[in-house]
């Protein structure tokens, strides 16, 4: 089970991918609430303090279609065997959580335009619903719950970072050049693009289209362009964190290590890494599998005249899953894996389980912050 982002509270799970509402949403549900009574109000007279539950239950609905559309990216995520953390449902729609990056462009393709697809596809089954010839609050909800779902479809379908059109554009860019940090920078100046044309919207369509427009449309548009702004200018960062990833490769960032076995003395296994001018020390069992990685903090800790009678597995961390790593692990993927488990230190291994060193996080730290300053 995922934790909970700041600010949340997780409603359940869907398909092993944990659920959360931001508290933001309450705001949101409450304005829907209170926007929406007057119309309730002229459809059905005399509802009293019940057309704001009737407000309420319309930004259930709604947001009921977000989640359908965001369940869509992270089924189609996981069927391409990307991890899927969370759904967040927030005060501007929803956020899908995925660990890493598609493979090809073709699946960052996929995974970007089913959300959209999906978004359509329910403005379209509830456009036809209303054939059926629905009336009263049944139809204001049908009606109202295919245009919203019309509108997000084509609105996310804008070729700019972070909607959904802006990974599509990525894919494109990424496709075109085979470059994918480029393709991420192309769609994050997209969202930028976007964020300023929402901007001045309201002043375009009120000075020369002629609709009506107040201080709330210009409300909206402020939020809605911050948002794209901040987006988009994320998406550069982290295609600039990206870029740099490559060149983190475990092996030669690796310190060599010296095996010992449980029993060994702490001032032994000392003398052994100072004989062979190792960096680390892994406490090894019987079949030479790493079961403990000796932590150089709490080494550092043991005074000099107590380590000939301390035993080596009490200065180390037992390795757990995720403390062990391919000694060929590199860019993300090392990320990744030391994000889920932090540690001081990792135990690498070769593709027979052998020991090859160790892997310290101070190391990987110090060469991602040279490899910033080039």
């Amino acid at each position: 089970m995922s934790a909970a982002p700041p600010g949340s509270f997780r409603i359940g799970s869907i398909g092993g991918v944990d659920v959360f509402v931001r508290a933001s949403w309450l705001v949101i549900a409450a304005l829907i609430a209170y926007l929406m009574a007057p119309a309730i109000e002229q459809v059905e007279p005399g509802l009293g303090a019940l057309k704001y539950v009737a407000g309420v239950a319309f930004a259930v609905l709604l947001y009921l279609s977000v989640l359908l559309h965001e369940m869509s990216h992270a089924l189609t995520a996981r069927h391409f065997g990307l991890p899927v953390r969370s759904i967040t449902l927030q005060f501007l729609g929803g956020m899908t959580e995925i660990e890493g990056e598609p493979h090809s462009p073709g699946q960052e393709f996929t995974v970007a335009v089913v959300g959209p697809l999906t978004s359509l596809a329910v403005g379209g089954a509830a456009w036809s619903a209303l054939l059926l010839g629905p009336s009263g609050l049944v139809e204001m909800a049908i009606y109202g719950l295919a245009v919203s779902n019309l509108v997000v479809g084509v609105l996310n379908l804008v070729p700019g970072l972070p909607l959904d059109g802006g990974r599509v554009l990525r894919a494109g860019v990424w496709k075109a050049t085979g470059n994918m940090h480029r393709g991420t920078i192309v769609a994050a100046w997209g969202g930028r693009v976007a964020a300023v044309l929402v901007l001045l919207w309201p002043f375009f369509a009120g000075n020369l289209l002629g609709y009506q427009v107040d201080v709330f449309d210009y409300a909206v548009a402020c939020v809605i362009a911050v948002f794209l702004w901040s987006g988009a200018g994320a998406s550069l960062v982290s295609a600039r964190v990206r870029r740099r990833l490559p060149s983190l490769r475990a092996r030669p960032l690796a310190r060599r290590a010296v095996s010992v076995t449980e029993g060994t003395s702490v001032a032994e296994a000392v003398r052994q890494t100072q004989d062979a001018e190792a960096g680390g020390i892994v406490v090894v069992d019987r079949a030479g599998r790493p079961v403990g990685i000796v932590s150089e903090a709490a080494l550092a800790q043991v005074p000099v005249d107590r380590r000939p009678w301390m035993l080596v597995q009490a200065v180390a961390r037992t390795v757990e899953e995720g403390l062990v790593l391919p000694a060929d692990i590199v860019g993300e993927d090392l990320v990744l894996a030391m994000s889920r488990h932090p540690a001081s230190e990792y135990a690498l291994v070769e593709d027979d389980g052998s020991l090859y060193g160790i892997l310290s996080t101070l190391d990987v730290d110090r060469a991602f912050e040279a490899g910033a300053r080039k």
